[in-house]
């Protein structure tokens, strides 16, 4: 089950079709899906957690905390919306597509993939851009 939970103005457009496209990128890595929330925030809202539990005093687009029990993926993932907003512009890329790049990524490293080194990147940039690619097609 899929939960989009909102601690900001934002909200999905689409919330239906975005949690299928989730449990089919799941399905297609051959893992289940479990129980996943999805908390939409602001830039304050994440840093204050960032810190609290991270103890880094940074902004980030993403916070995640893996509940995944062997195949079963499940878990938190908290999302600023300004931080993706801010990151499309960086990246010139649409907001939509940020967004979704954000909300596959915390998903993929809840099926083990990594994002430390420069290989673990490409391999995680090819896996979101996947997954992006399924979204597309549906």
């Amino acid at each position: 089950m899929i939960v989009f939970n909102y601690e900001t103005a934002f909200k999905l457009k689409n919330e239906e079709n975005t949690s299928k496209w989730i449990q089919n990128c799941i399905e297609k890595e051959t893992f289940e899906l479990g129980e996943i929330n999805y908390i939409f925030c602001d830039d304050a809202y994440l840093h204050e957690m960032n810190i609290e539990f991270l103890k880094h005093d940074t902004l980030t687009d993403i916070i995640s905390f893996d509940y995944t029990l062997g195949k079963l993926v499940g878990g938190d993932i908290f999302i600023s919306i300004e931080r993706v907003k801010e990151n499309a512009k960086e990246y010139k890329v649409l907001f939509e597509n940020e967004l979704h790049r954000v909300i596959i990524h915390g998903i993929l490293h809840y099926m083990k993939y990594k994002d430390k080194t420069d290989e673990e990147k490409k391999i995680m940039r090819n896996k979101e851009n996947d997954c992006l690619n399924f979204l597309n097609k549906n």
